[in-house]
């Protein structure tokens, strides 16, 4: 079944985090994944839950999701994230 990464985050240096969203994308596609939804404002419909971007990432397996989120080469742009973002991050398995 496939892999969800769900990522809630605000931004909060611009110029330090679009180093990360020029290059994590050969990360992204090195490990079978794609983008269902890249860096939108969400659109509040029910409850508190709102994130000022949502990503998610859609993977062939949650396997391979884990393998995106531990790749050695990709740890350095991870860190630069964190540093740049307030973030949230889940990983959800989908439905056959």
């Amino acid at each position: 079944m496939k892999g969800y990464l769900v990522l809630d985050l605000a931004i909060n240096e611009l110029s330090g985090f679009m180093e990360y969203v020029q290059k994590i994308p050969e990360f992204i596609k090195k490990h079978g994944g794609r983008y269902i939804v890249q860096g939108v404002e969400p659109e509040l419909m029910e409850g508190s839950w709102l994130p000022q971007r949502l990503v998610v990432l859609e993977f062939p397996t949650k396997i391979a999701a884990k393998e995106f989120l531990n790749d050695p080469e990709a740890q350095q742009l991870f860190s630069l994230r964190k540093a740049t973002t307030t973030s949230n991050l889940i990983l959800a398995e989908g439905c056959e």
